[in-house]
């Protein structure tokens, strides 16, 4: 994901803010590296876009949030008329200077500022591309700014890529877990547990080994890029799972996926552990003084609530709720929030 926001800005005279601090973030290139060596990520956008050349001959294109202008370049190369890149990050000088090295100049126009501040050259698009998915999928908020581009320039029946998206949670077993806490108790000889509470309050975005996963997974989210609204990444939502085996848990992990629909063969990436890697990770939401011992068949089931933390609305406030009547282990409505930031 790269910066671009539909906030109201801020006075040059004000403190620097959360958004100052999210845009600065994108401005070196080494962020955009890790991106762009994420394979799965980037060869997914790349295949979506050239390998469909009669979607894009003699289109209108807006990439939104265009970091280093690679999807940009995607999009020309596939036979685009022209391509306006917005990004209010510093790395828009980059992306310029590597459009001109490349010769797209002439289709390819870069747009330093935020979505509600712009204005664009055409008064609407035929499609709208944009990697704007964040760790649990809407961390940054990046999805509000594509929603508003949609609605803003994008024509009726236009297309988005990736235009689906699914947040899915599963059960974990990680016997490694109660080590991460323990650290804390002593470190090269002294107390540091008091950030042990920090530590358990902030879901960790980790690398899950797929062997860890011990149950089903539930669909949390589902997203129509086509259709919903900011409303849908503030959400509720029931979930439940069965057990695969016999195991310890010590928490729930959260993965994605997404898809390309309105292409002529459907393309999509998914994040979970027995998926390929990538830069997303997995999103771990750890119990704090609960191990849940389950066997084969066990269901768990609960509640997951996200909002906007209201200090900083690119951060997320998560509660879960938790009930489990196994075997061994009897669970009712344990209760945990996290932050996600």
């Amino acid at each position: 994901m790269s910066a671009m926001n539909s906030e109201m800005s801020t006075t040059t005279s004000s403190p620097s803010t959360s958004s100052d601090y999210y845009f600065d973030s994108y401005s070196h290139y080494s962020i955009h590296e890790e991106m762009l060596k994420d394979s799965v990520r980037t060869k997914t956008y790349r295949d979506a876009i050239l390998k469909n050349p009669h979607l894009f001959k003699d289109k209108i294109v807006l990439d939104v949030g265009c970091g280093t202008g690679i999807l940009s370049l995607f999009a020309a190369k596939a036979g685009a008329k022209h391509v306006y890149g917005l990004e209010k990050s510093g790395i828009i000088e980059l992306a310029r200077e590597i459009v001109q090295d490349n010769g797209y100049a002439d289709r390819i126009t870069l747009i330093q500022g935020k979505a509600e501040e712009v204005t664009l050259p055409v008064g609407q698009v035929d499609i709208l591309i944009s990697e704007w998915m964040g760790y649990f999928l809407l961390y940054e908020s990046m999805l509000e700014t594509v929603l508003f581009c949609r609605d803003k320039w994008l024509k009726p029946n236009g297309m988005l890529m990736p235009d689906k998206a699914v947040l899915y949670i599963t059960a974990i077993e990680d016997n490694e877990y109660p080590d991460k806490i323990t650290y804390w108790d002593c470190v090269y000889g002294f107390d540091l547990s008091a950030i042990k509470k920090i530590a358990k309050s902030e879901p960790l975005v980790d690398t899950v080994a797929a062997q860890a996963v011990c149950s089903t997974s539930s669909k949390i989210l589902s997203l129509d890029l086509l259709t919903c609204t900011k409303d849908d990444c503030n959400f509720k939502s029931r979930f439940s799972i069965k057990c695969s085996r016999d195991a310890y848990l010590h928490g729930l992990c959260a993965y994605f996926e997404v898809a390309f629909t309105q292409i002529h063969k459907p393309l999509g990436f998914s994040t979970a552990p027995f998926a390929k890697y990538t830069h997303w990770k997995q999103t771990v939401f750890y119990f704090d003084n609960l191990e849940i011992v389950v066997v084969d068949g066990d269901e768990i089931d609960g509640e997951i609530c996200c909002v906007k933390n209201n200090t900083n609305n690119r951060d997320l406030d998560i509660s879960l709720t938790i009930n489990c009547n196994g075997e061994h282990t009897h669970v009712n409505n344990f209760k945990q929030e996290y932050t996600l930031c």
